[in-house]
């Protein structure tokens, strides 16, 4: 093959053009931390009810309502953010959300009345914390990745999930050594350090740095094509690409299967677990624990999620990962009847599979709706997780209160689970994205 001369583009095939690492890698990694940085922020609020109690002397129902407000947030903020991320770039929103996150968190240190409460950690922190959440995530494995697409989404949903789980034990036990102060602290402080890096080290798309994707391709003369330019007004960009969703079976199917994720993970389990142990004996600190480590094999079981996302037909790796949570969630009741092993083995097997759904969910998002539309389609679908979560968290809360125990919501979750991995086989893929070209 003859040397280009030097006024030749480089090629993207040409291994001496190419960076020795490609710059998609960097930007997943930055990406990861941000994340990582939101996840500790969302996990601190389920480990302050009781010291704000305490402190101040508010009710269970008024740390709740600023709570609500914040889940709620997290969950509706998905599309506009990615909408967001295509107006004004993926680094201001993320520069955005932990400069909320950081705020909403350090300005509680002051706070006196529930109306400060509901202000910081209902609305900053809500807002932030949707903001720098999975369509992020989606967004950037969309515009860097085309080759291992599905294991670099399944690294940074790992962040964003199994973060939160992993951090709970560490703000409990600040809470206990430092007071409630102490977990504000290292919360807010983890998001504050991440804004420079984020600033510094994230960039918009390939394009920016004269690159292709990774596993993609310049075209012939050189030049990079840039994403594809999005309306200039994000809620009309957000609301468009629902109306065009909502057209869809595959975003019905998608946002049902959602809906059935969040009310068996963070709406049962993610809620009710340490009840559900403290109603078998099983002390507060050893739940917790247990929960760090669903995260731990969470990271695994995601991240292989995203490798086999990439390999595998998504359709059926959603099947069994319903499928096997089901299965998992109906032996719960039995796995407390065993003194030793019962709980560690649920806790593996439910682990693995926590949010293991993300990347091919994302994968075939991206399949139906393209790389640009995905992400913001993606949103309203996360939105119906966070809707399946509340409605998970509310039922098994009354079935609790009405029966004295979480059995009958324990298999009402599980069943939810065997209907999603028979929804999730009747969605069609697509090798040409609708009105978009992947």
């Amino acid at each position: 093959m003859p040397d280009p001369s030097p006024q030749s583009p480089p090629s993207a095939s040409d291994p001496a053009a190419k960076p020795r690492l490609h710059y998609g890698w960097i930007m997943m990694g930055v990406t990861f931390l941000v994340l990582l940085a939101g996840a500790g922020v969302r996990a601190t609020p389920g480990v302050l009810i009781r010291p704000l109690q305490s402190a101040f002397g508010w009710s269970t129902g008024e740390i709740s309502f600023a709570i609500s407000i914040n889940l709620v947030l997290y969950g509706l903020m998905g599309p506009f953010a990615a909408a967001l991320m295509q107006t004004i770039g993926v680094r201001r929103v993320a520069v955005i959300a932990l400069t909320l996150l950081a705020s909403g968190a350090l300005l509680s240190l002051t706070m006196s009345s529930t109306a400060m409460l509901t202000l910081t950690w209902g609305f900053m922190v809500g807002t932030g914390s949707g903001m720098a959440a999975l369509t992020l995530g989606a967004t950037v494995a969309n515009r860097w990745f085309i080759k291992h697409r599905g294991l670099a989404m399944g690294l940074m949903t790992a962040s964003a999930a199994t973060g939160q789980l992993v951090f709970l034990p560490l703000m409990a036990a600040l809470v206990t050594t430092y007071g409630w102060q102490g977990a504000v602290w290292t919360s807010g402080l983890g998001a504050v350090i991440m804004l420079p890096l984020a600033w510094t080290a994230m960039r918009e798309s390939p394009a920016s740095l004269g690159l292709a994707p990774i596993g993609g391709h310049l075209p012939a003369e050189g030049v990079p094509v840039s994403p594809t330019p999005a309306s200039a007004n994000p809620f009309g960009n957000a609301f468009g690409a629902l109306r065009e969703g909502m057209h869809h079976k595959g975003f019905w199917l998608l946002a049902g299967s959602f809906f059935i994720c969040g009310a068996s993970t963070n709406g049962f389990i993610g809620t009710h677990f340490i009840s559900m142990c403290v109603d078998h004996g099983i002390s507060e600190v050893r739940s917790a624990s247990l929960l760090a480590a669903m995260g731990i094999f969470d990271l695994m079981g995601t991240t292989a999620s995203g490798w086999l996302s990439d390999r595998f037909d998504n359709r059926k790796l959603l099947f069994w990962y319903y499928g096997l949570r089901g299965l998992s969630l109906l032996f719960l009741p039995f796995a407390f009847g065993f003194d030793f092993y019962g709980l560690p083995i649920f806790a593996v097997f439910y682990g693995l599979d926590w949010i293991a759904t993300v990347p091919p969910t994302v994968r075939l998002t991206t399949d139906i709706f393209g790389r640009e539309r995905g992400p913001i389609v993606f949103g309203w679908i996360v939105a119906c997780h966070q809707i399946g979560a509340a409605f998970a968290t509310l039922a098994a809360g009354m079935m609790r209160a009405s029966l004295g125990n979480y059995q009958l919501a324990t298999y009402c979750s599980g069943a939810l689970c065997v209907l999603g991995a028979v929804l999730v086989l009747r969605i069609r893929s697509h090798a040409k994205p609708i009105g978009l070209a992947a």
